[in-house]
């Protein structure tokens, strides 16, 4: 199943990061925060301006961008983790 986020949403998975041992100690899954980098899987068309033309997205499918920890809405399609997000609650774009 695929899914198309309309006007200026973006559907994104975030990236997991590596696990952490800190003093020979793992942290559990369920102590751990939320990743704030994610991967863009999908972007919507945009938004209409007051003149009714359509703004593009700055953003596009396969950048990787930051967001905040708890921004979206987290949804489950076929037993993966997606979140949605607006674009202008997206807080960088990162470049490696």
């Amino acid at each position: 199943m695929q899914v198309k986020p309309l006007y200026d949403r973006v559907l994104l998975k975030r990236v997991e990061a590596e696990e952490q041992i800190r003093g020979g100690i793992i942290i559990p899954d369920t102590a751990k925060e939320k990743p704030q980098e994610a991967e863009i899987i999908s972007v919507g068309d945009g938004k209409f301006d007051e003149a009714g033309k359509r703004v593009p997205m700055t953003v596009k499918a396969g950048d990787r961008v930051l967001i905040g920890k708890y921004t979206g809405q987290d949804i489950k399609v076929d037993d993966d983790d997606y979140t949605i997000v607006r674009e202008d609650e997206i807080l960088a774009i990162v470049e490696k």
